[in-house]
């Protein structure tokens, strides 16, 4: 079949990690000499496909069919659900109909892709525990944290491997701002009983995100709070996500604060350097973006926080290095990351070599001379990794500082770089120095 020898082909052409998350999950679903056609699982993955990998894919299915045989892509459901219905069965008789009511799901979203550091290890085994029914975390899981830090990316994965591995479970999956509205038609349309029969009577799995959006709405508070008594009570399970702790939250009532904070409560914080740079490596992979070490190591130390900023600029090299149609330059990156977050002002790595002096308790003479003791080499390195990430200075510039060339300075910042990744205890050190030259 053409197809399946076009896939073992992809599969060289396009790196296996592209191929597991683009390829892999397509079913041809027609096939004929003129037509192969594709079936995505949504719409989200077949833009993407279509956006960055369709090409490839056509070419490679040209070099093992005889004549021209177009590739065309659709939605899953939309290939599959008619075939089903000729048969005359949508679902095994046994099961409900609309058993599970879950929002647009993010195919990349998935346990596989979501890159674990110190930051996020307690939110996603809490939540992987509650998935297979353990009873360490008990029945109810509140995940919070800033934006772009992994929630959502954590209730999709929940949610893709309930409909995969348990497909009789009852799963809703709604925003607080969804429920709320759902609630307001129950009001108007008479229908609270249907309203709260979908909730508390069929389900068995409920994902709440965005509970921060019900503040000072006080009637939906109080039947959400009901909701989260009686699923607890009957032995489900309850996910539900904020951008703050409950006792931050401001404008939500007191008694539902604490049904929120009944269960465990957890904060991923922002990722560290190490996750940031496999959140880097990983998602130009995913993207087919070609990034050298120093590349990747410099978008990782620059962007701190929210992911997506990290997301937008492999999107924003992407598209430069398609626009110049070459590889993506040191230049390039900088100018990106600038655009983002900015470059520090004022601050010259002779200022970066004051501060690294006095929180080494070294003197500043120590650290232009000669001496090669570790007490002087590593915080000479420091000033010299921190010097080429916060200033513009050029690579002799920042040597002639400290009395050495272009070349020692580049294998300072590789050392410092790979003691970032293997020590943890050096890896916090230097982020509490990054947060003092910021401040400066």
């Amino acid at each position: 079949m053409v197809w399946e020898k076009a896939k073992t082909a992809l599969k060289e052409r396009l790196g296996e990690s592209i191929f597991n998350l683009w390829v892999e999950p397509l079913e041809c679903v027609y096939s004929d000499a003129e037509q192969i056609k594709l079936a995505c699982p949504d719409r989200f993955y077949r833009a993407h496909l279509d956006r960055n990998h369709l090409t490839t894919v056509q070419e490679t299915v040209d070099e093992f069919s005889s004549s021209s045989c177009k590739v065309t892509l659709c939605d899953k459901e939309a290939a599959i659900l008619p075939a089903a219905r000729k048969k005359g069965q949508l679902r095994l008789p046994y099961i409900p109909e609309r058993r599970s009511v879950v929002r647009s799901l993010h195919p990349r979203y998935t346990f596989d892709a979501f890159m674990l550091g110190e930051s996020n290890l307690l939110a996603q085994s809490a939540c992987k525990s509650l998935i297979n029914g353990e009873d360490t975390v008990g029945s109810c899981i509140y995940i919070n944290s800033s934006t772009g830090l992994g929630k959502s990316h954590l209730t999709h994965a929940v949610a893709h491997t309930l409909l995969a591995d348990s497909p009789s479970i009852r799963l809703r999956y709604v925003t607080a701002q969804q429920f709320a509205s759902e609630m307001v038609r129950g009001i108007q349309t008479g229908c609270m009983d249907q309203f709260k029969s979908s909730y508390h009577d069929q389900c068995d799995f409920l994902l709440v995100e965005d509970i921060h959006s019900l503040k000072g709405k006080k009637k939906t508070q109080e039947e959400l709070n009901e909701l989260l008594d009686s699923l607890i009570k009957s032995g489900k399970r309850v996910i539900l996500t904020a951008n703050n702790a409950p006792r931050d939250l401001k404008g939500i009532d007191n008694e539902f604060r604490s049904r929120m904070s009944a269960g465990l409560v957890t904060t991923i914080q922002a990722p560290d350097l190490a996750t940031r740079y496999r959140i880097v490596e990983n998602k130009a992979a995913q993207g087919g973006l070609n990034l050298a070490e120093d590349a990747i190591s410099y978008i990782s130390q620059q962007i701190q926080g929210d992911v997506r900023r990290i997301e937008s600029a492999l999107l924003s090299l992407s598209a430069k290095a398609s626009l110049v149609g070459g590889a993506v330059e040191m230049e390039m990156v900088r100018e990106v990351v600038a655009d983002i977050v900015g470059l520090p002002k004022n601050l010259t790595t002779a200022l970066i070599g004051e501060v690294i002096s006095r929180e080494f308790n070294v003197s500043y003479k120590d650290l232009q001379s000669r001496s090669r003791k570790k007490i002087i080499t590593f915080p000479r390195q420091v000033a010299m990794y921190l010097g080429r990430k916060h200033t513009e200075e050029s690579l002799g510039d920042i040597g002639r500082i400290f009395n050495r060339n272009h070349a020692t300075v580049l294998h300072a910042v590789k050392v410092v770089s790979e003691l970032c990744r293997r020590d943890t205890s050096v890896r916090r050190q230097i982020e509490i120095l990054d947060r003092k030259m910021v401040e400066l």
